[in-house]
C-alpha cells in the first residue's frame, strides 16, 4: 500500500498488474512465451527451444516459469498428449497476447 495516504482504490487493477509484473520480470519467460506465439507447444518443445537459444533450465526449472505464467493468466494448459508409455505431455497455449492497461481507471 502507498505510503502517501492514497487508499484503498483501485487494488482489483493494481492486483492484477502485479500479477503481470511477476510473471513477466523474467526474460526467460519472455522466451518462452516467444517460444509458444501462436501455435501450441509442449513442455518438451519449449525446452529444446530455450536450449538453442542458450538458456540452461532443467525440467523442473521449465515448469517452474510455466506455473508463474499459468498463475498470471498469460498462458494456460491446451491438452495433454500421450508421449509412449510415460505420463502425458503438457501442451501450452498463450490464454492472453496483449496486456493493456488503463491508467485512467475510475
Amino acid at each position: 500500500m502507498c505510503t502517501n495516504g492514497c487508499g484503498h482504490h483501485n487494488l482489483k487493477e493494481f492486483s492484477q498488474f502485479q500479477k503481470y509484473f511477476r510473471a513477466l520480470h523474467c526474460p526467460t519467460r519472455w522466451l518462452i512465451i516467444r517460444s509458444i506465439g501462436n501455435k501450441t507447444k509442449s513442455s518438451n518443445e519449449i525446452l529444446k527451444e530455450l536450449k538453442k537459444a542458450g538458456e540452461s533450465l532443467s525440467r523442473s526449472g521449465l515448469y517452474y516459469h510455466l506455473s508463474e505464467l499459468e498463475e498470471a493468466g498469460i498462458i494456460e494448459l491446451a491438452e495433454y498428449r500421450e508421449a509412449g508409455g510415460g505420463a502425458p505431455e503438457k501442451i501450452w497455449r498463450l490464454k492472453t497476447k496483449e496486456i493493456k492497461i488503463n491508467l485512467l481507471v475510475e
